[in-house]
Parts: C-alpha cells; sequence; structure tokens
C-alpha cells in the first residue's frame, strides 16, 4: 500500500514545530539579554553589562520580597503536599460517605477563576477575623494569610498529579506487600510512596512554582510588610518599565529552571524504589 507520506507534509510540520518553539522562547532570550543591556532605557541597547544584577541583589526592598516569597512558597508547598497527596489516596483508595462530593470539590481551586478565589479568602479572613477579636488580639492581613491562601489552592492541583500517577501503578505490588505480612503503614511507605514518588515531587514542584508566580490571590490578602516578588515586579511595571524588571524576571526564571533539574534528578524509576521483598517481612 503507497504510503500517504509526502515531503512537503514533514516540512510543513517542522516548520510548525520550529514557529511554536520561536513563539515560547523568543521571548525568554530576549528578556535574558536585555537583562545585560547597560542602558537605562530598556527599548535600547547599550552594550553589556551586568550592572542590573548587582543593583538588584543590593537592594533591600528586592531581597525582602524575595524573602517573603520563600516562605510563602516554601511552607505552602509542604503543607499543600502533605494534605494533596493524603486527598488524592483517600479518594482513591477509599470509598466512604461523600466522596464524590470531595472529589467535585477538589477542581474547583483549578477551574473558577483567580479573582473570584482571592475575593473568597479575603471575605474568609474578614470573617474570621472579626471572630477572633471577640476573645482575643486582633488580626491582620499578612505572610500567615498569603500562606494559607496558597495551600487553599495548591491542594487540588497536587492531588489531581498524585491521583494521576495513583492510576497508573500496579495495585498488584500493593496486595503482594500484604501477602508478605506486611501493614498498612510498611506497605504505603515501601511500596506504595515509592511508586508514587514521582507524582508527588511533580505536584510539589507544580504547587512551588504556582506559588512563587502568583500575584492576584497575594495582592488581595497581603498585609504591610509581606510584599512578595511578583507583587514587587508587578509594582515596578506600573511606575514604568525599568531594567531591573528584566534581571529580576530572569533570576527568577534560572531558579524555575534549577527547580526542574533538581525534580527529574530526584525522580528515580519507581520499581528501583522498592524494596526486597524479604524486607517486607519485618514485623
Amino acid at each position: 500500500m503507497k504510503s500517504l507520506r509526502h515531503p512537503w507534509i514533514d516540512r510543513l510540520m517542522a516548520t510548525n514545530a520550529w514557529v511554536v518553539y520561536a513563539f515560547f522562547y523568543l521571548p525568554i532570550l530576549v528578556l535574558v539579554v536585555f537583562s545585560f543591556n547597560a542602558s537605562a532605557r530598556v527599548g535600547i541597547w547599550g552594550g553589556v553589562s551586568p550592572r542590573w544584577y548587582g543593583e538588584v541583589l543590593g537592594n533591600a526592598e528586592v531581597l525582602d520580597a524575595l524573602k517573603n516569597s520563600l516562605i510563602v512558597s516554601g511552607i505552602s508547598t509542604i503543607v499543600s503536599t502533605i494534605i494533596g497527596t493524603a486527598a488524592a489516596l483517600a479518594i482513591d483508595r477509599y470509598r466512604f460517605r461523600g466522596r464524590r462530593g470531595l472529589d467535585g470539590m477538589l477542581y474547583l481551586p483549578i477551574i473558577i477563576p483567580d479573582v473570584t478565589m482571592a475575593v473568597m479568602m479575603l471575605l474568609f479572613f474578614a470573617r474570621v477575623f472579626d471572630i477572633v477579636e471577640l476573645v482575643g488580639p486582633r488580626w491582620q492581613l499578612g505572610v500567615t494569610t498569603i500562606v494559607i491562601s496558597h495551600v487553599a489552592f495548591n491542594i487540588a492541583f497536587v492531588a489531581v498529579v498524585v491521583r494521576a500517577r495513583l492510576g497508573q501503578i500496579d495495585k498488584s505490588l500493593e496486595e503482594a506487600a500484604r501477602d508478605l505480612y506486611a501493614g498498612a503503614w510498611q506497605t504505603f511507605r515501601r511500596v506504595t510512596l515509592p511508586l508514587i514518588m514521582p507524582g508527588v515531587l511533580g505536584g510539589a514542584l507544580l504547587a512551588l512554582t504556582l506559588s512563587l508566580d502568583d500575584v492576584v490571590v497575594t495582592s488581595f490578602v497581603a498585609g504591610p510588610g509581606s510584599t512578595t516578588l511578583p507583587i514587587y515586579v508587578f509594582g515596578l511595571i506600573r511606575r514604568g518599565v525599568s531594567p531591573q524588571i528584566n534581571a529580576i524576571s530572569s533570576l527568577m526564571l534560572i531558579a524555575s529552571i534549577a527547580l526542574v533539574g533538581l525534580s527529574l534528578l530526584l525522580q528515580r524509576n519507581p520499581q528501583d524504589a522498592i524494596l526486597p521483598d524479604e524486607r517486607l517481612k519485618e514485623t
């Protein structure tokens, strides 16, 4: 039977691939190149100079915003990864009343617009603060409210990624562990967790990225002294485009690439992570 492939189809598909890559990566390349622009005018090339990186790294406001971002993203990633993984396991492995409702509600933070989520969290904290003030000191918006808000929408993303991984693993491995007298905790720690670890790491990386990049929700629930790096960059853009924005954005890009590389290094073949069967016989 004659092949339907033609040389012009291959060339067309190759051209389309290059156009897509250029669409995604040329803006990033331009950003990195102009972050080394010596000129104070963003659109005019004035030679190569790392001066803007020096100014950014020596700017106390930038360092404070970076510290807040790292605190918020670190805590929210850890908490949301633990809760999201537990929620994914509960929905996938157990049957209980309200399971379908919980499964549907889990997707709400992914579906609803960010501004709706931001208004919801702001109203929630307003009501909580009114109740707390009746019995204790007054609370204010700050790093704590940002962390809680980020955990609220990151749980859904972690759970979705982990559930996708749970759907790919062979459940007979868990059954074999139980046949070898492994308890529920031993089965989870030595079989289930190593198998779903790529999904857990992927969910944690996604949560960390979303937390570091969030602007809308953070701007609604942030208070004095809790400005994160994306909010600081957004404020700079509103005051006018500055070459420092290119340097800050390039540093954030490098950090994201490093996180992806670290995630790939941490991921390993889940079958190799399982200990020999005789180790499961421990009581």
